[in-house]
């Protein structure tokens, strides 16, 4: 009986039907971490995305300052325009 158990046709047929069984798991598994991968790859492209339009609007502040400060001086030359007319 002892030879009988562990002959090796016997450790086979353990194999394949441990095998079997684990198999189908493993596979919803896998499944689920293709799954997952897809959607962090998704949420770090968005998160790379935002980080780079940050950065550009921060890049954009030279800009932004040019644009007040021109439209001061636009609201400075209209106010003068104004008051010579006015007189």
């Amino acid at each position: 009986l002892y030879v009988l158990a562990n002959e090796p046709s016997v450790a086979l047929f353990r194999l394949q039907e441990h095998v079997r069984r684990s198999l189908p798991e493993l596979a919803q598994h896998k499944s689920d971490m293709q799954n997952w991968e897809e959607q962090s790859q998704g949420a770090i492209y968005t998160v790379e995305y935002a980080c780079s339009a940050i950065k550009n609007m921060t890049d954009s502040s030279v800009y932004f300052k040019s644009i007040d400060s021109l439209l001061k001086h636009a609201i400075a030359m209209k106010d003068q325009l104004n008051s010579a007319q006015a007189r």
